[in-house]
């Protein structure tokens, strides 16, 4: 059915909800919330009002729209913050990075707890430290609790199943108590459980202490090697004691967010402070447009973030004032489950804490952008160097094909694209070559070319812009040289296809050494980064290949060549193959080495020879 715009705005309703703009493949390409959705949506087709260059252009894309009434804009809030996260729409200022942080739990609803690695804070009876930024970190200070306080690591139900088993290898090294025993009482238990929450809480100086005399007493009475491990436990605790830096003595749990952004890239820096200290940071990387605001950026970060992790803090503090204040705060605090703060500092610690976070992430985006800039040499440049070789006005997309078989049988043949510099491995095709018998490339390339090309124009010509072969390429390489490139251009002829080919050319050493392209080979330094964008796409092209020729040629499948042969039954096959170990090396025996082969006689070794060098080849 049309969609007939005029008659859909005037269906409005005047309530809260949210609207989703959707494209000309009927994709979602906007999300968004509104107070009275009659009127926030009829703003974006009233040509008086000045939208911005990214809103303008988002308009002429819609082709139809549709919204989600809700009874209150907290409601539309959360709905819209997760359809933003379901569809990722193009137009809506997007956060790139999709990331969960880990937990440590204390179990402490148990009669027997333990202290394990989570990834959600679930509202159950355990005791949650974190989030931490490093799951490695958590990891390993888990496996440093369990040392230092001998707490269980098993999922046993205890009391119910003590005695049911033997003691794990825990307790036999001395890391365990053995609850599951019963050698050791509950309360003595708790005592072990409690050492380890004051660890978490960074009470440190206690164990410190212990360590230090244990390590000193098995020194002084000759057992090193207990020493050893004590020092050794003792340097890690230090460690993370150190990774602690007070930021406040109030003991509260904060998150400081801060913004910087240029013309299309943002980035957001996030201080994670827990109980006083910062546990850790973290940045994250968005899509935005030239016009959006650092409020706007911020409020968006705010929104995606907080939608996706699983703590929320008590207090956000924040570089700018935005909208919707009120309504984030409400929205976090009903996930939280206690009230939630968003603050912006005007002085002191905290506005100094914000300011650093704020350089942390201009540095961040100052070292991307010198990345982004390497990587466009590597890739748009590399693209720019290669059509100025070719003389071509302009080049996006690069399909390069290659052949791959073991003396005909099982030939593959494969596709790989680039886009803009980079593999779209999306696009990579595998051909199973079906109409060509023994060692042919030619005709195996002949065959894949046709088949790609084939199915290129059918979906062309049903209008199917989905279709996998839809998309023609700006420039065909082969891997190989006048040859390949021959066969390559005949397929186009037939086809009446204009698209150039080159080829791909090897040197004695097989290293890439330049492209040969109407009929001449083209010099090109090797220095550039056109030659190392050419050496990747080969050396991709190769990979890709052998890898399915590989994956059709099982044990078996090498077996079955052997089975077309004449003469050469099961165990004359197994006597073959445990000689030579592969079928490259009984292809490439003469007679005399093959009547060595245990069970073979001088006609058994003639067919095996013949079937893989033919009838008019004799030895020299």
């Amino acid at each position: 059915m049309m969609f007939n715009l005029e008659e859909e705005l005037k269906k409005l309703p005047a309530k809260p909800g949210v609207y989703i703009m959707h494209g000309p493949k009927d994709e979602i390409i906007y999300v968004g919330k509104a107070v009275i959705l009659k009127n926030r949506v009829r703003q974006y087709f009233q040509s008086s009002r000045n939208k911005g260059v990214k809103i303008e252009r988002m308009v002429t894309k819609i082709t139809r729209f549709e919204y989600i009434v809700t009874d209150s804009e907290l409601e539309a809030l959360v709905l819209e913050c997760n359809l933003i996260k379901e569809h990722r729409p193009k137009y809506n200022t997007m956060l790139k990075d999709d990331k969960s942080y880990p937990f440590i739990k204390v179990t402490v609803g148990e009669d027997f707890p333990r202290v394990l690695f989570a990834r959600r804070m679930l509202k159950d009876k355990s005791r949650y430290y974190g989030p931490y930024t490093s799951a490695g970190a958590v990891k390993d200070s888990i496996e440093l609790i369990r040392k230092l306080y001998r707490l269980r690591t098993c999922s046993r139900n205890l009391p119910r199943d003590q005695g049911k088993d033997r003691p794990c290898l825990y307790y036999h090294i001395g890391q365990c108590p053995a609850p599951c025993q019963g050698y050791i009482s509950r309360e003595e238990y708790r005592k072990h459980v409690d050492n380890a929450i004051g660890f978490l809480n960074g009470n440190y100086k206690e164990i410190i202490k212990e360590l230090e005399q244990k390590m000193q007493q098995a020194s002084e009475e000759l057992r090193f090697e207990e020493a050893v491990e004590y020092r050794d436990l003792l340097n890690s605790v230090r460690r993370i004691g150190e990774r602690q830096k007070i930021t406040g003595s109030d003991g509260e749990d904060k998150d400081v967010i801060a913004i910087a952004a240029d013309e299309n890239d943002a980035v957001a820096q996030v201080f994670f402070v827990r109980e006083g200290k910062l546990i850790g940071r973290d940045h994250f990387y968005l899509k935005v447009a030239k016009e959006d605001t650092k409020a706007q950026i911020l409020a968006s970060f705010l929104k995606q973030f907080y939608s996706g992790t699983p703590f929320v803090p008590r207090e956000l503090m924040i570089q700018y004032e935005i909208e919707e204040k009120e309504l984030l705060e409400e929205w976090l605090t009903k996930i939280r489950g206690q009230k939630v703060h968003i603050r912006v500092p005007k002085k002191g610690t905290k506005e100094k804490l914000v300011e650093l976070a704020g350089q942390n992430a201009r540095m961040v985006l100052e070292q991307d952008r010198e990345r982004l800039k390497r990587e466009e040499g590597r890739t748009i440049g590399a693209l720019k160097e290669i059509a100025g070789w070719l003389d071509l006005p302009g080049l996006n997309r690069i399909e390069a094909f290659d052949i791959s078989n073991t003396s005909g049988f099982e030939s593959v043949g494969s596709m790989i694209v680039y886009e803009k510099g980079k593999p779209k491995r999306s696009d990579y095709r595998k051909f199973k070559i079906k109409s060509v018998t023994g060692p042919n490339d030619y005709a195996s390339m002949e065959e894949v070319l046709t088949r790609r090309f084939t199915r290129g124009l059918e979906e062309k010509e049903a209008e199917n812009e989905l279709g996998s072969f839809v998309r023609f390429p700006d420039l065909i390489m082969m891997d190989g040289g006048r040859g390949q490139v021959n066969v390559a251009c005949q397929v186009l002829d037939k086809m009446g296809l204009a698209i150039p080919v080159c080829g791909m050319v090897k040197d004695d050493r097989h290293r890439t050494r330049g492209l040969y392209y109407l009929n001449e080979e083209i010099p090109i330094d090797h220095t550039s980064q056109g030659f190392q964008l050419i050496t990747r796409i080969q050396d991709e092209a190769h990979r890709f290949a052998i890898e399915y020729h590989r994956l059709r040629r099982s044990k078996e499948q090498v077996h079955s060549v052997l089975d077309d042969i004449s003469g050469i039954g099961p165990a004359r096959r197994k006597a073959l193959m445990k000689y030579f170990q592969s079928i490259e090396k009984i292809r490439d025996a003469t007679r005399e080495e093959l009547e060595r082969v245990p069970s073979m006689n001088a006609g058994s070794a003639a067919s095996v020879y013949t079937f893989f060098h033919g009838e008019d080849q004799k030895d020299c």
